[in-house]
């Protein structure tokens, strides 16, 4: 008798079972095809791989919708529903658990071929700069020359990442402004490979005429003033001493305490304290002597901050020489593309000159600037003054 049933109901179970493998499959395809709609329009518009779980969301909902519409019309058409409460909780946690994998297959597989189909069809050649910063439908490409120079005035960029980058095609989201697009080009260099500063100066062809790099100084070396070092110290300093702050240390003698020197505290971590001293006092420092550090009011010098601000800053400082039959001879600084902090005319040195300041040949003039107007003073270009300065005022303002 049993034999009988088992031999009758096999055949059902095998239907059932065959059912629901076709609908797990169903489900699969429609959560793997929505991620992959999805990740070659991505792709299309942004140059960018899409985000994991949201392609895995975007499949995923797709089938709770379809789930959520089939259930509603069976309980509006039948009446009840086939599947029994704990076989039903187990059927949709399965085919959730199937269409998020199929979702994230469907996702990589979609951005490969997205990636690969626009990079064929992407334009090589552009005849003018608005056609490739506005390319509706397109993506932008970048080619970077063969040869990259370093910025005067920054530490250079390793030869093996110049020689990466050198020849290299970048591509960019289509309907960009000439700026937008100098931005996100600055942006990925600085991103993918670490680089500091980019001068670029693009072509009327919309190709990369000059491109030069330079490295951002990192570490607490390139903040310290001149003449002065950073020590580290078996030392106590206050509960509520933070970086930047003005202290004196003592040296422990015998049962008391003796000052050493004054420093600027950089840094804490447990029981080592990181000081800027005078690099003259820092002979009178033992390594394994224990220090008390006090905090003092004020900063130990405001020519430290001064030359820590300008040494992280995006600008760098450097001299410019005023020779006889120089452009610069005669020029005000109001109309230089650069901030002028000071000029040293021998015994009658200028610090912060007003704009209508002309420079004379003879003079040295200590100036602020990034590379490009540096450059463009190097090649006797001058106009565009005022933009320049005032921008850089104001960024000096912010900080």
């Amino acid at each position: 008798m049993n034999a009988v049933v088992a031999q009758q109901a096999s055949p059902e179970l095998l239907e059932v079972l065959l059912d629901v493998l076709g609908r797990f499959l169903g489900f699969a395809v429609l959560a793997g095809g929505t991620a992959a709609i999805a990740a070659v329009a991505f792709r299309w518009y942004s140059d960018d791989e899409l985000p994991e779980g949201v392609g895995v969301l975007l499949g995923i909902s797709m089938v709770a919708i379809w789930l959520n519409t089939t259930a509603a019309l069976q309980d509006a058409i039948i009446g009840e529903t086939p599947l029994l409460d704990s076989e039903t909780a187990v059927y949709t946690v399965v085919t959730f658990v199937v269409s998020a994998i199929a979702a994230d297959g469907g996702r990589r597989i979609g951005d490969r071929l997205a990636r690969d189909v626009f990079v064929l069809a992407a334009p090589r050649t552009i005849d003018d700069v608005t056609q490739l910063v506005r390319s509706a439908g397109r993506v932008v490409t970048l080619e970077l020359p063969d040869e990259i120079e370093d910025v005067d005035g920054y530490d250079p960029v390793d030869d093996a990442t110049k020689a990466d980058l050198a020849g290299q095609t970048l591509h960019f989201p289509r309907r960009l402004t000439v700026d937008q697009l100098r931005d996100r080009f600055v942006d990925r260099l600085a991103r993918d490979h670490g680089i500091g500063h980019v001068d670029v100066e693009f072509a009327a062809d919309g190709s990369i005429e000059y491109l030069a790099l330079g490295s951002r100084p990192a570490g607490i070396g390139p903040t310290l003033a001149p003449g002065t070092v950073a020590v580290a110290l078996r030392a106590d300093p206050a509960a509520d001493a933070s970086p930047g702050d003005a202290v004196r240390l003592w040296r422990r003698d015998g049962d008391s305490y003796r000052p050493v020197t004054r420093g600027e505290l950089r840094g804490t971590a447990e029981d080592v304290a990181t000081v800027a001293v005078d690099a003259d006092d820092a002979a009178e420092l033992e390594p394994d002597a224990d220090y008390r550090l006090a905090t003092l009011p004020g900063n130990p010098g405001a020519e430290r901050d001064l030359v820590s601000l300008l040494r992280a800053a995006d600008e760098t400082v450097t001299t410019l020489a005023v020779d006889e039959g120089d452009p610069l001879a005669g020029a005000t600084v109001g109309s230089l593309p650069v901030l002028v902090l000071a000029i040293d005319r021998g015994d009658d040195p200028i610090a912060l000159p007003a704009d209508d300041t002309a420079l004379k040949a003879g003079d040295v003039a200590y100036v602020l600037a990034r590379p490009e107007a540096l450059r463009r003073l190097s090649t006797g270009s001058i106009d565009g003054a005022d933009g320049a300065v005032d921008e850089a005022v104001d960024r000096r303002t912010e900080r």
